[in-house]
């Protein structure tokens, strides 16, 4: 396979970012750059200014239709391209819809294709569509390709007008090595959530569903892992069903605390929701990962779930908002531990085979390869 040079460009302030895109920057073979920062971003990855003579406020730099249209963007644009061609930068690897309506300007005058990653609220989010809609019609018509990582997704975007073509299903790889060795048959019935305390997590589902479930098996206990805006209301809300005692709320644990808190629960859930302003998940990585580590897994219907946990074979899956339902689907992973470790047993085989770090990113890899030589043969 020949190798690209690939910039990929994340809109995280700092160098820190998500766990898939993380796992992409150090391990995706052909990244030669990592630029931060915001949409248009501002950082190279060891802290130089991309654009020191201009606004450091990302919003005065680009335009959600991707057209410069003030001194300041087409300045920014300008210093892009010139920094992808000083490094000889092949393809852009764009996180995030708006990034890549960011970078259409850069790639074209720089010659070079772009490859845009969708994740969730970028392909669902009412105020982000309809800021971006002129935007992502540009993308649409003029990216190498567009990535998707749930069907569900794919069918959000083809929606919004990308072609078919264009669209290519990758979902987020685990590391099966960090994540392994739950033994739910074994373990107490403890559940264990993962996730940031927002809307389309549903967290206080989760936890008035677990009140529930203590009256059924007394000795439930939950751990939910994270930080977020809902974060106190759940809290508040344990304390006043008087289950305190029985949830605890750590905050957000690094990766291998998260993985040891995994290889001692009965169970993962997760309640995602589309929220109100139509933000989704894309595929939620705590679900591989407890799927990967061993654990059956309770969620709902929602985005890439359904393709990552098999309702009946890996975990349990009721429609978004069932609050009864997810009571019940918890209770049978409470009472049944026999049941809990042939689920999990089946679901990190199902994780192993079709959600593997390693085939997911040379997935990705073979993507941008395409696209770069698609664009070579029709520039020459």
């Amino acid at each position: 396979m020949n190798q690209p040079r690939i910039c990929l460009i994340h809109p995280n302030p700092g160098p820190a970012c998500e766990t898939f895109i993380h796992a992409q920057a150090t391990n995706l073979s052909g990244i030669v750059s990592v630029l931060y920062g915001g949409h248009m971003p501002l950082y190279e990855g060891d802290g130089t200014a991309l654009h020191p003579d201009l606004p450091q406020e990302v919003s005065l730099l680009f335009s959600p239709d991707g057209i410069p249209a003030t001194e300041e963007q087409k300045r920014a644009g300008q210093n892009m391209a010139e920094y992808l061609m000083a490094n000889s930068i092949d393809v852009v690897l764009a996180e995030y819809g708006p990034t890549g309506v960011a970078m259409l300007n850069p790639c074209e005058l720089a010659r070079i294709p772009l490859v845009t990653h969708f994740h969730g609220f970028d392909a669902t989010l009412r105020p982000v569509l309809a800021k971006y809609e002129r935007g992502y019609k540009r993308l649409f018509r003029q990216a190498a390709a567009i990535i998707a990582v749930s069907k569900v997704m794919e069918q959000d975007l083809l929606c919004l007008g990308a072609s078919t073509a264009l669209l290519k299903i990758n979902p987020y790889g685990v590391n099966a090595a960090t994540f392994a060795n739950a033994k739910p048959k074994r373990s107490k019935p403890h559940f264990v959530a993962v996730g940031r305390f927002v809307d389309k997590k549903s967290p206080a589902t989760v936890v008035r569903a677990f009140v529930q479930v203590t009256k059924g098996v007394p000795g439930s206990t939950l751990t939910m892992i994270g930080d977020g805006p809902l974060r106190e209301k759940c809290m508040k809300l344990a304390a006043e069903h008087g289950v305190s005692d029985r949830i605890t709320f750590p905050g957000s644990l690094s990766h291998a605390e998260v993985a040891d808190a995994m290889r001692h629960a009965r169970c993962f859930v997760q309640h995602s929701v589309t929220s109100e302003s139509g933000d989704k998940e894309g595929t939620p990585n705590s679900v591989l990962e407890a799927s990967v580590s061993g654990l059956p897994v309770v969620s709902t219907r929602h985005a890439g779930i359904p393709e990552a946990v098999i309702h009946g074979k890996t975990g349990l899956l009721c429609n978004e908002g069932d609050e009864a339902a997810m009571v019940k689907n918890m209770l049978v992973m409470a009472e049944n531990p026999e049941l809990a470790g042939e689920y999990g047993c089946a679901g990190r085989r199902h994780i192993m085979t079709k959600y593997d770090a390693n085939n997911q990113l040379n997935n990705l890899l073979s993507i941008l390869v395409a696209a770069w030589e698609n664009y070579r043969n029709q520039h020459e």
